[in-house]
C-alpha cells in the first residue's frame, strides 16, 4: 500500500541498515582494498578516507513512493557522453527542512530486477562543494512504499575517481532547488 501523504510515515517503516559511520568506514575500505574499486590499483594504498559532511539527522527523512507507469523510460546522459536507458519506478515524496520535494527513483531499463532503486540527484552544492554531475542514493525496495531517505548516505559516482566509468547524470526532475549538505563532498582531491 502506498502512502498518499507523509503523515504517519516514519523511518521505522524502512528496513534497518548499518549506521552511517559504519557504512562510511566500509566504503573507505572498499575504495582502498577491493579489486572492484574505481580507484586505480597503483593509487589504492595511499587513498585517503573520503570527505563527508558531518552526519546530520535533519537529512534523514521519511519518503513515500508513488509508482510510475511500467513503460516510463528515460535516457539519462552520462559522464562519457553516452546515454543510458533507465526505467522510472516512481517518485519519492518527502519533506526536507520544511520544503516538500520529489525525487524520481529508477532501475536499469534492461533489467526486471527492481529490488534496489537508484536515485540520482543534483542540488545547489554541485560544482562547488560536491561533484558537478550530482550524487546518488541507493534504496532497497520495500513492500510498504515507505522509505528512509538518508542523504547522509549520498555518494559521488565512480567517475569522480576514474574517468573510465560511465556515470549517469540526474534528470532535470531530480534537481533539488536547495543545498543538500549531507553525505559525500569534495575534498582537496581534484575531480577527474
Amino acid at each position: 500500500m502506498l502512502c498518499a501523504a507523509l503523515a504517519g510515515c516514519s523511518a521505522a517503516d524502512a528496513p534497518a541498515a548499518p549506521d552511517v559511520g559504519t557504512w562510511r568506514a566500509e566504503k573507505d575500505r572498499y575504495m582502498r582494498e577491493s579489486a572492484e574499486s574505481p580507484v586505480p590499483p597503483e593509487a589504492r594504498a595511499a587513498f585517503p578516507p573520503l570527505p563527508y559532511y558531518p552526519i546530520d539527522p535533519m537529512y534523514q527523512v521519511p519518503a513515500s513512493l508513488g509508482l510510475a507507469p511500467a513503460d516510463d523510460v528515460l535516457e539519462l546522459p552520462t559522464s562519457t557522453g553516452a546515454r543510458r536507458k533507465m526505467r522510472k519506478i516512481g517518485a519519492l515524496n518527502f519533506t526536507l527542512k520544511g520544503q516538500a520535494l520529489t525525487l524520481s527513483a529508477f532501475v536499469d531499463a534492461g533489467t526486471n530486477d527492481v529490488r534496489q532503486l537508484f536515485v540520482p540527484f543534483a542540488d545547489l552544492t554541485n560544482g562547488t562543494e560536491t561533484y558537478p554531475g550530482g550524487r546518488y542514493l541507493d534504496l532497497d525496495r520495500t513492500d510498504t512504499g515507505f522509505y528512509d531517505l538518508d542523504f547522509n548516505r549520498a555518494y559521488h559516482p565512480f567517475c569522480v575517481f576514474n574517468a573510465a566509468y560511465d556515470c549517469p547524470y540526474p534528470p532535470r526532475e531530480n534537481r533539488l532547488p536547495t543545498p543538500v549538505r549531507a553525505g559525500e563532498r569534495l575534498g582537496s582531491r581534484s575531480v577527474k
